[in-house]
């Protein structure tokens, strides 16, 4: 006989988990329990969704994540996500696209399709799509540009190592026979059957904006692999910002030489790309004058009379495109050719320190722009960091603080502290111990930074000489360490004491399994921060 349930069944409230409750439901009339039980399993499941959406820990909270050895520089990722779970698929995809785009694009790699390409000569190869696409976004941009951008550029890139190597500049026929070369057709592309052919004998190299590219790709990948509800990837200062989320940037001073300084500036963006160029961190230095890795393949010269261009932009590709002309252009050529393309924001700094910025870039500020609180002491410390890498692959970045202490192993200063989430920090033991109550957070390293692109793996921060009220310290002795820590790794602590005086003095420490290398420079500032 079937059961049957009358009204009186659920005559009582009923309560389901997280304070959802249904009262007093009445079942008129007889029904099956085979329908009673589907009934309430349909109900079940739905509530139980609801008491999920409610729970505080299910909103989108940030996971970042900091590795070496991409794209020959470092890479740090933010990910805002739901949980854990969904954070790893999306790093998962990033990496994925950024080493798959690389098999492709890479000029370092021997083996990676363009390479193998450029072995071929006047030869219609098939090619993949996105290599088809660079050179052909090559293509434009040396257009648009009017030559400035080349990817043949490389041909007077290699007459200027050359000649740093006799510390000489180069000739005016060894330039102009450069520029000659640049002036040749490289290859010709064929749209329908999307083959490449190459034209010519000049070494290329596929810079300038393919990072950028690059990281635009391993945004949307990481996107589309997961529920993330934003996404910033953060490639040697080339940064994409995707989703639901609004990302300060601080953009670096050229001038300065530490990761900690101060930065020229500060904007917010999202949903936007923004990308750094600029002459102060790669060149060759020839008979004591520097000059620029960016060249202007229409003349031959280094790039010279701008040291630092920080554009924002709707697409990537145009955000790295831009950054790298305007470093050639004269100010008023780039104003030009910005305002043929839409949503370009621009910072451009000169060689003499004059800031120029588009129309538009006040919008873009933060409210508070970064000032110096007070000079300090006119000495100070750098501490310079080389990270131990493998030749080859992705390597999480281990944490590391670097902190001083005082004769007595008091506390007096966190120089920096580099972590991923906060609950980790006690992985830095010795640092935790003086520090677990009154640190709050190295904002320096925990918020974006768009710079021009540095080595993998080499780092240098700055001690001020102050403590950590921002009060200058008293000379006298005092010990530097410098811990690390990696996640399913090793555990190393170095320690070096300083006499803090009036006195220039370097300390070079002895490497370990994580640090190649690592010295203590004390010496006069150089500049007014």
């Amino acid at each position: 006989m079937e059961a049957r349930f009358y009204h009186y069944f659920m005559l009582y409230p009923v309560t389901w988990g997280m304070g959802v409750s249904i009262n007093k439901i009445y079942l008129w009339k007889p029904f099956s329990m085979k329908l009673f039980l589907s009934l309430s399993l349909i109900c079940l499941l739905a509530l139980t969704n609801i008491a999920r959406a409610m729970e505080p820990g299910k909103a989108p909270r940030s996971y970042t994540g900091h590795f070496e050895n991409i794209l020959g520089t470092s890479m740090e990722l933010k990910i805002r996500a739901i949980s854990q779970e969904e954070s790893e698929k999306a790093q998962k995809a990033v990496l994925h696209e950024i080493s798959r785009m690389a098999a492709i694009l890479s000029a370092y790699d021997p083996g990676s399709e363009f390479r193998r390409w450029e072995a071929t000569s006047q030869k219609a190869v098939p090619i993949s799509r996105e290599l088809f696409e660079v050179l052909d976004l090559f293509d434009r941009w040396r257009i648009r540009t009017g030559g400035v951008l080349d990817a043949s550029a490389e041909a007077i890139t290699k007459v200027w190592k050359e000649a740093a190597i006799r510390q000489r500049v180069p000739t005016a026929a060894e330039l102009d026979m450069a520029v000659a070369r640049v002036k040749q057709a490289h290859w010709k592309l064929d749209s329908l059957h999307q083959t490449a052919t190459h034209l010519s004998d000049v070494p290329l190299m596929l810079n300038s904006f393919v990072k950028s590219y690059i990281i635009r790709h391993a945004a949307e990948a990481g996107m589309a692999a997961s529920k993330a509800d934003a996404i910033i990837v953060n490639i040697g200062g080339d940064i994409v910002v995707t989703g639901n989320v609004m990302e300060t940037v601080s953009v670096s001073d050229p001038k300065a030489d530490a990761e900690n300084d101060l930065p020229v500036d500060e904007i917010t963006i999202s949903n936007r790309a923004v990308a750094t160029s600029g002459s102060y961190r790669r060149g060759e230095m020839i008979a004591g004058k520097w000059f620029s890795h960016i060249v202007d393949p229409r003349t031959g010269e280094p790039a010279d009379g701008v040291i630092s261009a920080t554009v924002v932009a709707p697409d990537a590709t145009d955000a790295g495109a831009l950054a790298t002309a305007f470093n050639v252009m004269s100010p008023s050529e780039s104003a030009a050719l910005a305002r043929t393309l839409p949503g370009i924001e621009y910072l451009i700094i000169t060689k003499a320190g004059v800031e120029i910025k588009s129309p538009g870039w006040s919008k873009l500020e933060t409210d508070v722009r970064p000032k110096a609180v007070g000079l300090g002491p006119d000495f100070e410390m750098l501490v310079n960091l080389e990270l131990n890498l493998p030749k080859e692959g992705a390597i999480k970045r281990p944490y590391v603080a670097v902190w001083v202490e005082d004769e007595n192993h008091a506390a007096v200063r966190t120089i920096s502290c580099w972590h991923g989430s906060d609950r980790y920090l006690p992985e830095l033991r010795s640092w935790y111990l003086k520090y677990r109550t009154i640190y709050a957070s190295d904002k320096g390293f925990s918020s974006s930074m768009t710079s021009a692109t540095r080595s993998a793996g080499k780092y240098t921060v700055k001690w001020d000489g102050k403590d950590d009220n921002g009060n200058p310290v008293k000379p006298g002795k005092y010990i530097v360490k410098i811990e690390v820590s990696r996640e399913h790794g090793t555990y190393q602590l170095m320690r070096q004491e300083i006499e803090w005086n009036d006195m220039a003095k370097t300390f070079n420490l002895t490497g370990n399994i994580e640090i190649a290398a690592a010295s203590l420079e004390l010496r006069k500032k150089s500049n007014g921060n």
